[in-house]
C-alpha cells in the first residue's frame, strides 16, 4: 500500500493545477478513472480544502453497479433547477472534462451561452446529440497533452487513465510543441477548435471514444438514461444560468445564516478570497470606517454584481474606449459603464460599497487599474 500511495503522491507532482484540483476533490473511482460527485465538485468551487478527512487521491472504487444505481438518481434536463447539484448531493459522477467545462460555465456572461451551444452544435440543426457533445472530450484531451509536463512516460500515461480512462501508447503525445506556446484558456481552446475544421476529423472518429466512455450524470441528464434525446438552446441555457445561480446561492448562504441579507463586510470577504491581495484587512478596515450604518446586500444584487463580474472583459474594452483606463472613475461613470458595457444594472447600494471596499485613499474615485487587476484574479476563483 505504501508503495501505491507514494506512487499516487508523485504522480502529483506531474500534473497540472487544474488536474491536482480535480484529484484532490474527486471522491469516486471507476476502472481506474477518477470522478467528482457532484457534491465534490460544489466543494471544489466554494472551498479551499476538501472537507472529508483523506488523504491525496483516497478515492473511493466503484462498481459497475454502483455506478447504474447512481446514474438512476439523475432527473431529466427538463427537471433541472438550481438546486440540481445539491439535490444529487453524492448521487451523481461528473469526469474531468466536464469538470472543466463546468467551470468554463462558471466565468462565462450569459451571452458566451449561445456561442458555447452553437460550438457544440456542429450540423445546425439547432440540437446538439451526445455524440457532438462528446467531442468536447477529445478537444480538452489534445489541449492537455500539449500542455503536459515531459518527464516519465509511465507517470503520465497513469495520470491519463486517471483523469480521461484510457491509455495511450508512451509515444503517441502529440508532437506539437511549438505550435501552442500562447497559454490558452480552456474556453478558448473550445471557442477556436470547433470552429476549425478539426471537427469532421473529430466528428468521424467520435464512435471510437464514445463506444469505450462511461456515461456520467451530466450525459444522462442532457441525453437521457439511453443516450438518445437532444439537447435545445433553451434547456441548455437554463442548465447554465442555474448552475451560475447555485454556486452564488451557495456561497451567499454560507454568510447569511438564514437572513436576506449578507453585510457589507462579508459582501467584502467574498470578493476578496479569492485574489492575490495580500493585506486584505486594511481594505476591511477602510470599508468599515466609510459605512457607518448597515444596510445589508440582497442576493439580487449579489448575483447582479457577479453577472457584471463575468462581463469583466467587455467592462474593460469599454472603459478603455471611455479614456478612463488611466485614471480614476466616480461612481455615476462607474453605474453607467457597467450598464452600457452588460446591460448588467448595479444598485446604487451595492456601487457605494464596492468604492468604499477599494477606495483607498478616500476620494470616492475608483482606481480602474487597481480594480480591474483585482477582479480578474478573482474571477479564475481558483480555476486557474
Amino acid at each position: 500500500v505504501t508503495d501505491s500511495r507514494s506512487d499516487l503522491e508523485d504522480l502529483h507532482l506531474y500534473a497540472t493545477p487544474r488536474e491536482q484540483r480535480f484529484r484532490r476533490f474527486a471522491s469516486l473511482e471507476f476502472e481506474g478513472q477518477l470522478y467528482m460527485t457532484p457534491h465534490d465538485f460544489i466543494q471544489a468551487v466554494t472551498s479551499d480544502e476538501p472537507k472529508r478527512k483523506q488523504e491525496l487521491c483516497d478515492a473511493r472504487a466503484a462498481g459497475e453497479n454502483e455506478l447504474n444505481q447512481i446514474l438512476m438518481e439523475t432527473p431529466p434536463v427538463w427537471k433541472g433547477s438550481s438546486k440540481l447539484f445539491r439535490n444529487l448531493n453524492e448521487k451523481g459522477v461528473i469526469s474531468y472534462t466536464e469538470y472543466l467545462f463546468l467551470l468554463c460555465i462558471l466565468t462565462k456572461p450569459h451571452a458566451g451561452f449561445r456561442i458555447a451551444f452553437n460550438m457544440f452544435d456542429t450540423d445546425g440543426n439547432e440540437m446538439v446529440d451526445k455524440k457532438e457533445f462528446l467531442v468536447l472530450q477529445e478537444i480538452f484531451r489534445k489541449k492537455n497533452e500539449k500542455r503536459e509536463k515531459r518527464g516519465d512516460e509511465e507517470k503520465r500515461a497513469m495520470l491519463r487513465l486517471q483523469l480521461y480512462g484510457y491509455h495511450t501508447p508512451t509515444n503517441s503525445v502529440l508532437k506539437t510543441e511549438g505550435e501552442d506556446l500562447v497559454p490558452r484558456s480552456y474556453w478558448d481552446t473550445l471557442r477556436r477548435s470547433t470552429s476549425q475544421a478539426l471537427f469532421s476529423d473529430l466528428a468521424e472518429r467520435a464512435d471510437d471514444y464514445t463506444s469505450s466512455l462511461s456515461d456520467t450524470t451530466l450525459l444522462v441528464h442532457f441525453f437521457g438514461k439511453k443516450g438518445k434525446a437532444e439537447l435545445n438552446f433553451e434547456d441548455f441555457y437554463r442548465f447554465m444560468d442555474n448552475l451560475q445561480t447555485e454556486v452564488l446561492e451557495i456561497e451567499f448562504l454560507s454568510y447569511s445564516n438564514g437572513m436576506n441579507t449578507i453585510s457589507e463586510e462579508d459582501f467584502a470577504h467574498i470578493l476578496l478570497r479569492y485574489t492575490n491581495v495580500e493585506n486584505t484587512s486594511s481594505y476591511l478596515e477602510n470599508m468599515r470606517g466609510s459605512i457607518p450604518e448597515e444596510k445589508g446586500i440582497t442576493f439580487e444584487e449579489f448575483r447582479s454584481f457577479f453577472q457584471f463580474l463575468n462581463n469583466l472583459e467587455d467592462f474593460t474594452i469599454a472603459m478603455q474606449m471611455y479614456n478612463f483606463a488611466s485614471r480614476s472613475i466616480g461612481q455615476d461613470e462607474f453605474k453607467r459603464a457597467v450598464y452600457v458595457a452588460t446591460g448588467v444594472k448595479l444598485s446604487p447600494h451595492l456601487v457605494n460599497t464596492v468604492f468604499k471596499i477599494f477606495d483607498v485613499d478616500r476620494d470616492d474615485q475608483l482606481s480602474y487599474k487597481e480594480f480591474i487587476g483585482i477582479m480578474k484574479d478573482r474571477l479564475n476563483r481558483g480555476f486557474r
